[in-house]
């Protein structure tokens, strides 16, 4: 039943259906139907939503999304929404609805590209920081160190500074 005629979105040369358009056309095509969410659990800032599409009385799908509080620019204040949101396009996907050959919705692929940090990225980095260690720049060395954090490389930095330091 996958639709490709619906609304897409185009993200690094892939087209995405987004959940508010698959929803709509949910709703347009079984009206009887409906979509239960579930908080499935949301401890130390994590998430996880399940979302059922019910028709005709039965679960015809089922979806699941985890999200971290702060982990993306929208999950600094939104992260429960996002998460819902998330587990109701691929329960959606899952149905059929907006899909080719992937389930992701349009922001989960936005966030995965936007989070991968090449090896390349932190080579340059570590270069930058060792750099910055032998001219004793130590703002440009906080600065790599946020870089590092945000990206969630933190422990290589850290590895790394005590051998700079060393030195």
């Amino acid at each position: 039943m996958a639709k490709t005629n619906l609304k897409t979105t185009n993200i690094k040369g892939k087209e995405y259906v987004e959940v508010n358009t698959r929803i709509q056309y949910f709703r347009e095509n079984y009206a009887d139907g409906s979509i239960i969410t579930e908080m499935v659990s949301n401890e130390s800032g994590v998430c996880i939503f399940k979302a059922n599409v019910i028709v005709d009385g039965n679960v015809r799908a089922t979806g699941f999304a985890y999200e971290k509080e702060g982990s993306t620019f929208i999950n600094k204040t939104s992260y429960i929404e996002n998460c819902e949101t998330s587990a109701i396009g691929r329960a959606l996907g899952t149905f059929g609805i907006g899909i080719d050959g992937s389930v992701a919705s349009a922001d989960e692929v936005k966030n995965a590209m936007a989070n991968q940090i090449t090896k390349e990225k932190i080579v340059e980095a570590l270069e930058a920081l060792q750099k910055a260690f032998a001219d004793k720049d130590f703002a440009k060395a906080d600065k790599i160190k946020d870089w590092a954090e945000k990206n969630n490389v933190a422990q290589v930095y850290d590895k790394h500074v005590m051998l700079f330091k060393q030195k």
